[in-house]
């Protein structure tokens, strides 16, 4: 009977190791199910957001490039404490990172706010000390004089100078007029080691609800000069075409703003052959060189489309009397285009004119074609402005900006008054800020509902007869292109 006890003892013993064992085997399997699960997480999350360089899961992606917050056009977005946005989230590293590039573009509020809203704010010393560190440097800012705001501009850019200086009817006024990619990335170094620093005329002035317009404050640290860039004409017109400039911009794989070029042998070769994707680049390098993200603001006519692509209404109509001899050619070496391919080229610019939104660029009106107001009268710029928001401002998005073409204006020197019809027009169209073309270092006007600005052209004429008037930005003589005939053609 004993013996029967033990055994029946020994059996339960062995049926509960049994058991243990068991337990033991699923509890290392879960386990090994969580490593591997984190590993999985950490491979797939992490490079993602590495490659997006935002720490914080769910902000906004305008937030590294200072998006405009009103419609694209005025003010930067930050994390938001009072309730609207998420708290921030990830490693300390991850949070200090994404800090310190706002605070590398000067957004020292965006910095603070951010850390301050991330999740352990409250008990960690690295993140608190982050935030004394980024307030000591909003200390040392002052607000820059917006009247001795400079603002320089461009033309569409040579990439190959051998194409657009071989002696044809078209070779003077790409002289006079255009900048070489050799040029350009000269200027654009020098005035970085003078400490000159990308603005958006947003900066400058504040469009308030009633249409007034206050001035704007753009507070930097020592050493470091405001400017505005902007670019004419960036439609890449037909009569370029084989001239040595780029053919259009694109989205690339990696959602960067891209030109394309066609090579001598008709292939597509896709680079920074213009000003927009070589700022882009830099920036990326060089954060400081913009101001909360900002970055230039392009000019754009309509009546051959914009950005490369042929979007305006004619392409789609044919309309008779409205076409002009370069786009009969194109429709001659494009029989097949229709309406479905005029809509693939809206919904194409659209798509850069977004990506490009999202990196910091701002559009304005240049005139749908490429007009001086006063020369073509009231009723021709109704005409004219009507053309351009049906045609532009449905590709690339709102403005309240116009940039005259030919350097042209609505008026004279003195501030604009409800007594010219030109202004009163514009202004009910939605234009706040206007620019015209002035060879002084700065010329700024501010009126009760508008502000004005004056540009400075970085062409050949200018650098080849006024070298002295651009010292304050770059030596000529060190960034000149010898591939430009000289002398240059005068006006």
């Amino acid at each position: 009977m004993e013996e029967r006890d033990l055994k029946l003892q020994q059996r339960r013993q062995k049926r509960r190791r049994n058991e243990l064992i068991v337990k033991c085997i699923i509890s290392l399997l879960t386990l090994i199910v969580i490593i591997l699960a984190v590993v999985l997480i950490k491979e797939v999350a992490i490079p993602e957001l590495t490659k997006k360089d935002k720490p914080q899961r769910q902000v906004n992606e305008k937030l590294l490039q200072g998006a405009d917050s009103q419609e694209g056009q005025q003010g930067s977005v930050s994390a938001d404490t009072s309730g609207g946005a998420q708290a921030a989230t990830g490693t300390e590293e991850e949070l200090i990172a994404y800090a310190d590039r706002l605070a590398s573009q000067y957004d020292y509020d965006g910095a603070i706010t951010y850390l301050q809203s991330a999740e352990g704010y409250t008990s960690s010393q690295t993140l608190q000390n982050a935030v004394a560190g980024y307030e000591n440097m909003r200390s040392t800012c002052t607000a820059y004089p917006l009247d001795q705001i400079t603002h320089v501009f461009f033309h569409t850019m040579v990439k190959d100078t051998a194409k657009a200086f071989d002696g044809d009817s078209k070779e003077a006024g790409y002289n006079q007029v255009m900048t070489t990619m050799s040029e350009f990335t000269g200027i654009m170094e020098a005035m970085y080691e003078k400490g000159y620093v990308m603005v958006s005329l947003h900066d400058m002035c504040t469009v308030n609800s009633d249409g007034t317009v206050s001035r704007g404050e753009i507070r930097l640290p020592p050493g470091k000069t405001p400017f505005v860039l902007s670019q004419d004409d960036v439609s890449y017109y037909h009569y370029m075409d084989g001239d040595g400039f780029a053919q259009k911009l694109i989205v690339d794989e990696n959602g960067d703003v891209k030109n394309t070029y066609v090579e001598d042998d008709g292939s597509i070769s896709v680079g920074d052959y213009d000003m927009v994707p070589w700022i882009d680049t830099f920036v990326k390098e060089h954060p400081d060189f913009s101001y909360h993200g900002h970055k230039g603001i392009i000019a754009l006519t309509g009546y051959e489309g914009v950005l490369g692509y042929r979007t305006d209404e004619v392409y789609r109509t044919k309309e008779a009397g409205r076409v002009t001899e370069y786009q009969q050619k194109f429709f001659d070496e494009h029989p097949d285009f229709d309406e479905a391919a005029w809509q693939n080229e809206v919904d194409e610019a659209k798509k850069v004119a977004a990506a490009m939104r999202e990196e910091g660029w701002e559009f304005a009106s240049h005139t749908w074609g490429h007009i001086s107001p006063l020369n073509k009268g009231i009723d021709g710029v109704k005409q004219d402005t009507e053309r351009w928001l049906n045609n532009v401002e449905t590709v690339v998005g709102d403005t309240d900006v116009i940039i005259f073409a030919f350097g042209a204006d609505i008026g004279d020197w003195q501030p604009y008054t409800s007594d010219n019809e030109y202004f009163t027009y514009l202004k009910e169209k939605g234009f706040n800020i206007f620019c015209n073309v002035d060879s002084s270092k700065n010329w700024v006007q501010f009126g009760d509902t508008y502000m004005r600005q004056g540009r400075r052209n970085l062409d050949g004429y200018r650098m080849y007869y006024n070298p002295d008037m651009l010292s304050d930005l770059f030596d000529v003589s060190a960034v000149w292109d010898n591939a430009r005939p000289t002398p240059v053609p005068e006006m």
